[in-house]
């Protein structure tokens, strides 16, 4: 295959399928189109057949769906690992791994290029550029939708006059982007941030009060900070977070609307479907609080929040992610135990947790008969705890 090949990330949606005609036109390369199954990938092979029909001279179908869980969704959960405390970072979270696929295809195929359909606006044309620059900067970046200033009105003009099919309208043009850990919508109705959402951009989650009268309960296990069974139950990580994030979604939980800021620095308003992600943490940060201590706790809360700005900014493949995956990997140890939730009309709520390395002890904890926390040694403490502020009281 000639270096004057590229390799494009496909998703089979808009921007990706108007741009296999575009680098033909505009760069003269022969595209192969590479499709990395990250989970939840639907109707594959016609996407495959789509690429093909708009002039790819390949497309490739890279069923990444195992390794995106293992190397990227869980230690992102043993980060509990939230974009400003709300966004579980499900683009981000599959942006590194695509990049890794595409630059291994890029070299079995000898292609010279690789080429993403991120916007000059997004966060992904950062984590695309970046990490192909990371694992192979021989190969030259091509950013094509930062250039063209094409509508997405007029983007569906030029996919439809090449006789291009895409479902998708432009009185109704939603962005989407899903995977195992979840579902993002962005563009169309929603970038006015006053009015709610339309209920058909939503597909995984239910309206709260049309979910079921009666809760849901489910028992989360994790062995070392991963889930490994529901309800005693033993499934595959892969299986457990479908399952989990189904189960949330017909209750109505995990609908995410929120003001985010991104890299480039405009705040953009998102809309995000993960009631798995969010059940899990929820689920994982209840056994870390009963079985780690609190300076630990307390440190490691400050390192979730860097992890996930490092993740977000699209710098996975950096020295710093390196040794803070590193450091969240010792604390699960002992996050070993069971969590129990409790999902109802748009909540999920702990109802319960458990572990054999709890440092909760009961009779340390209770008022009650059977106290054995030792009160005599409460004064001793407490006055020492505060003797620097009482030297420096004294002293002002």
């Amino acid at each position: 295959m000639p270096e004057d090949t590229c390799v494009l990330a496909y998703s089979g949606g808009l921007d990706t399928s108007a741009l296999i005609p575009y680098l033909m036109e505009t760069r003269g390369v022969a595209v192969i189109a590479a499709l990395v199954d990250v989970g939840r990938a639907k109707d594959l092979e016609m996407l495959r057949q789509r690429a093909l029909d708009a002039g790819a001279v390949d497309a490739v179908i890279i069923d990444a769906k195992s390794e995106f869980c293992t190397d990227f969704v869980l230690p992102a959960l043993a980060a509990n690992a939230l974009y400003e405390e709300k966004y579980p970072l499900v683009s981000a979270l599959s942006r590194p791994l695509i990049c890794k696929k595409m630059v291994e295809l890029a070299q079995e195929r000898h292609a010279g290029f690789i080429a993403h359909g991120c916007t000059a606006k997004g966060n992904d044309q950062v984590r695309f550029d970046v990490s192909i620059r990371c694992l192979d900067p021989t190969i030259e970046v091509l950013g094509p939708a930062r250039e063209w200033n094409m509508t997405r009105g007029e983007i569906l003009d030029y996919v439809a006059a090449r006789g291009i099919e895409i479902p998708l309208t432009k009185k109704n043009p939603f962005s989407i982007d899903e995977n195992l850990w979840g579902r993002t919508i962005e563009c169309g109705e929603l970038e006015d941030a006053w009015e709610a959402p339309p209920e058909e951009a939503f597909t995984v989650t239910v309206r709260a009060d049309q979910a079921p009268d009666d809760p849901a309960e489910v028992i989360v296990a994790f062995e070392g900070g991963v889930p490994v069974a529901l309800d005693g139950t033993p499934m595959d990580p892969v299986t457990l977070i479908d399952t989990i994030d189904e189960l949330g979604g017909r209750h109505g939980f995990g609908r995410i609307d929120m003001i985010e800021n991104r890299l480039v620095g405009i705040k953009s308003r998102e809309i995000y479907e993960t009631p798995g992600a969010l059940a899990l943490v929820k689920a994982h940060r209840e056994i870390e609080d009963m079985v780690l201590p609190r300076d630990l706790l307390h440190f490691k809360r400050g390192i979730e929040q860097r992890m996930a700005d490092v993740i977000y900014d699209g710098q996975w493949f950096g020295p710093l992610a390196d040794s803070l995956r590193a450091f969240v990997a010792e604390t699960q140890k002992r996050v070993t135990g069971e969590a129990r939730l409790v999902f109802y009309k748009g909540s999920c709520v702990v109802a319960g947790r458990r572990s054999p390395y709890s440092m909760y002890v009961e009779e340390l904890a209770t008022y009650g008969a059977g106290d054995t926390f030792s009160h005599e040694s409460a004064k001793g403490f407490v006055t020492l705890w505060g003797l620097p502020l009482e030297v420096w009281a004294r002293c002002s």
